[in-house]
């Protein structure tokens, strides 16, 4: 059974930089042949994709995020990460690791992957 369980800080101060860790467990971890990406969900909104890294560490990132976002992958902890610089209160939301079998990048339902994490808060307040 894959399990993926996000960590990090439910509070971020705007400006400052956003770092989520995904660890993965049940699985051969991030290179495994999957692709593992990050997605959030504004509070009233619906998914929206950040990014993914393969298995072979290429990254692919959310046009609209890309300046601020870096995906990087801890095979030694068979974890991935999220780091988004500069937050503001429109980042927050609540963010969710995920797998999916082939690179997606948008998603339209917790369908499109096959294993999510539970979901991590993220409130961005002073």
């Amino acid at each position: 059974q894959v399990q993926l369980q996000e960590s990090g800080p439910g509070l971020v101060k705007p400006s400052q930089t956003l770092f989520l860790a995904c660890t993965v467990s049940g699985a051969s971890g991030p290179t495994a042949f999957y692709y593992w990406a990050w997605i959030r969900q504004p509070p009233g909104k619906g998914l929206e994709w950040m990014g993914v890294i393969s298995y072979t560490g290429s990254t692919y990132y959310s046009p609209s995020l890309k300046s601020r976002t870096s995906i990087a992958r801890d095979t030694s902890k068979n974890q991935f990460t999220l780091q988004l610089l500069s937050v503001t209160p429109e980042d927050t939301a609540v963010y969710y690791c995920a797998r999916a079998g082939s690179l997606r990048t948008v998603v339209t339902a917790k369908s499109d992957y096959d294993y999510w994490g539970q979901g991590a808060q993220v409130t961005v307040s002073s």
